[in-house]
């Protein structure tokens, strides 16, 4: 049986990855909502991807494939909001 702390989860990693989906779900909503929700929602799974990165440094690498994907998601909304995401039609 394993135990909680034999399991090596990452919360903080799996919040920015969460998060980070939910910014490149909502930016393409016009009329500045996707800007405001969409941008807002991938700066918090930046700074939560950067302490789940560190956290899942710390234990050797486990828990940071979220990161990962929370990295991919956040390059993908910053990229599609530079190009008009969620301020235009």
């Amino acid at each position: 049986m394993s135990s909680s702390a034999e399991r090596r989860s990452n919360p903080t990693a799996w919040a920015a990855f969460w998060f980070g989906l939910a910014g490149l779900v909502l930016m393409p909503i016009p009329l500045f909502i996707g800007l405001i929700l969409g941008g807002a929602l991938s700066v918090v799974a930046a700074v939560l991807a950067v302490i789940g990165l560190l956290k899942g440094l710390a234990r050797g690498g486990k828990g940071i494939a979220p990161v990962v994907f929370a990295a991919i998601f956040i390059a993908l909304t910053w990229g599609g909001i530079s190009i008009g995401g969620g301020t235009v039609w």
